[in-house]
């Protein structure tokens, strides 16, 4: 759940983890592999869609985040800290805290009437739970298939991830049939296309224009912004329905056709074939890319 964010701490400045802090996912694991990769850009947006479906997660978004009024620095904020709960080492359990701390305050009444609280495991272990089933599909069309055994390696990679975010073994289905059944119910009875969750989908809302580069980029940024930001939502909604299950989409009540899967496959395919042809500096994203820099230097 997103909320009117502090800013990341820099970069430049080092983390560093306590006394049994809970380990991130492996290097060269199935997450480390998948997580960094410039592809998953176009996975995350149909995982936040999903957290938002959740009626409390959407109360809570719609009162408290900036996603409306400054949803590029949101959506900055909120991948580096995705990125670090994988690749930030000794600092993944404290990106982890200063998730939980932003969200500490975060609580009220659900689209349904009931009272919640952000940190509530029933709140807060869907928003790490829907990572996993979009990795899994998104994957299949950007990535590759994966076999059985990395699906459940990526799984208890995922788990490791949750309790990075501080939630308990008990809070999280342990195993994958565990993780399916909880799957199912929660789309049959909390899942709903929430105002928020179809806000993120539309074509037809405001987007302020982002403020990047230097004079030049900027002029030409506010000379183009009215098509550019038509043309942005309309392909971030095919990619947001695109890549999230269809099983979630259903309870969701997004559309999709058979015309919009073809477009989907094709264009996946140039992806899918592109990326790994790119040099390592364009491939992953910057916290994935020192990281990963950094275990090849180690091993050598």
């Amino acid at each position: 759940m997103s909320t009117k964010e502090q800013p990341a701490e820099p970069a430049s400045k080092p983390l560093t983890g306590r006394r049994g802090d809970p380990e991130p996912p492996p290097p060269g694991g199935v997450l480390w592999t998948i997580a960094g990769d410039v592809r998953a850009l176009l996975m995350l947006p149909a995982a936040f869609t999903m957290q938002v479906a959740h009626p409390a997660i959407a109360a809570g978004v719609d009162q408290y985040s900036v996603f409306r009024t400054d949803p590029w620095g949101r959506g900055e904020r909120s991948l580096r800290s995705v990125q670090l709960w994988v690749y930030g080492g000794e600092g993944a359990a404290e990106e982890g805290r200063r998730v939980r701390r932003l969200h500490k305050e975060i609580q009220g009444v659900d689209t349904r009437g009931r009272r919640y609280h952000s940190l509530d495991p029933a709140c807060y272990a869907w928003v790490h739970a829907t990572g996993f089933p979009v990795y899994l599909y998104a994957g299949r069309y950007l990535l590759r298939r994966f076999t059985p055994a990395q699906e459940r390696q990526l799984y208890r990679e995922w788990l490791q991830v949750g309790r990075i975010l501080g939630l308990h073994d008990r809070d999280m289905p342990q195993t994958i049939e565990e993780y399916w059944a909880y799957w199912a119910r929660m789309l049959a009875e909390e899942i709903e296309p929430t105002e928020v969750a179809r806000e993120l989908v539309a074509t037809d809302v405001p987007l302020p224009r982002p403020e990047v580069g230097g004079p030049v980029v900027r002029l030409l940024l506010r000379l183009t912004w009215p098509a550019l930001r038509v043309a942005f939502l309309r392909f971030r909604a095919f990619a947001t329905v695109g890549y999230m299950p269809p099983e979630a989409r259903a309870a969701i009540g997004l559309e999709w056709s058979p015309a919009q899967e073809r477009r989907l496959r094709r264009f996946s395919t140039a992806v899918r074939l592109l990326v790994p042809l790119l040099p390592e500096r364009l491939r992953y994203l910057p916290i994935a890319r020192a990281a990963r820099a950094r275990w090849h230097a180690a091993a050598r």
